[in-house]
């Protein structure tokens, strides 16, 4: 009767293991096909970001040669985009990772946006000279050699005093920085020990500059291409953009020397080279590097 009873007993117990064993099977499956999905749609969603990368490339170049004014301003911009698309194409995909890249594309949209709408206005100007000069070469005709240059010769001294008004900026430095109990600054170039970023320039004297206070801003890239500071959004009349530090200043049209400190946080002090830009408003001023050992 007790071996019947056993008997019994195994079987249910060997039942329940099988039911089990079918079970975990089934979860496995389940879990192995979710995190292959998982995988693929990170996967899709890199490469949608370098083809917009690649895209916002290639629209930068066809603007640099059709445009001469803006050159420098272009260059730069598809420089950082360049920068970012090296990044997504030597990380793997992680939802971390991607997040941080969609945030970085919606910037560098922004000041695309941004850029590229002074180059439309500048093309526009130009086209409404054009017409004019069009619409007056019938009734003066002998004179239109004469127009002609003295439009060129305005054209040229209005880009000139337009660029010779722009503050500029000279001895552009970064490093790390130590902040004593006593509040003093000792500069340090090892990334685990590092306070803050510290960037230093001179904006240079310019009587054609307009006096007053001056919003500088400052952006601080580790060497992963991540913002490093408090992430300052801006909204700019071209669009918004985000810096790392920013600092009110008030200019004289004498040369004045400026230092601003950005934050830092720990999981972004990097070993490598560290790149700093220095923006007037949304006017990209200058950039610089630094390393942290």
């Amino acid at each position: 009767m007790t071996e019947k009873k056993n008997n019994t007993a195994l079987k249910i117990l060997t039942g329940i293991l099988a039911v089990a064993l079918v079970a975990l099977s089934i979860y496995t499956i389940k879990f192995y096909n979710e995190e292959k999905e998982n995988k693929e749609i990170l996967q899709k969603e890199k490469s949608v970001i370098e083809d917009e990368l690649n895209e916002l490339i290639v629209k930068y170049d066809d603007a640099i040669e059709e445009n001469e004014i803006m050159d420098q301003d272009l260059v730069n911009a598809r420089d950082r985009i360049s920068r970012l698309l090296d990044s997504v194409q030597d990380n793997e995909a992680n939802l971390v990772l991607i997040s941080r890249y969609r945030r970085e594309i919606g910037n560098l949209k922004a000041e695309k946006d941004r850029l590229f709408r002074v180059v439309d206005s500048l093309s526009a100007q130009n086209q409404m000279l054009s017409t004019s000069l069009d619409s007056t070469s019938v009734a003066l005709e002998q004179r239109t050699k004469l127009s002609d240059s003295l439009q060129t010769t305005n054209q040229s001294l209005s880009t000139k005093v337009d660029k010779a008004s722009r503050l500029k900026i000279t001895s552009l430095s970064g490093e790390g920085v130590i902040v004593r109990n006593s509040g003093k600054l000792v500069e340090n170039d090892n990334n685990r020990r590092v306070d803050q970023i510290r960037t230093c320039f001179t904006i240079t004297s310019n009587d054609l500059a307009d006096a007053g206070e001056k919003n500088m801003y400052v952006q601080v890239y580790n060497p992963e291409n991540e913002l490093v500071g408090d992430e300052l959004v801006v909204q700019h009349e071209g669009g918004t953009m985000v810096y790392s530090a920013a600092s009110k200043v008030f200019y004289e049209n004498d040369e004045l020397d400026v230092c601003i400190l950005a934050n830092t946080n720990e999981d972004r002090l990097l070993e490598g080279n560290y790149k700093v830009y220095v923006y007037n408003d949304a006017v990209l001023l200058g950039n610089g590097s630094f390393t942290l050992n």
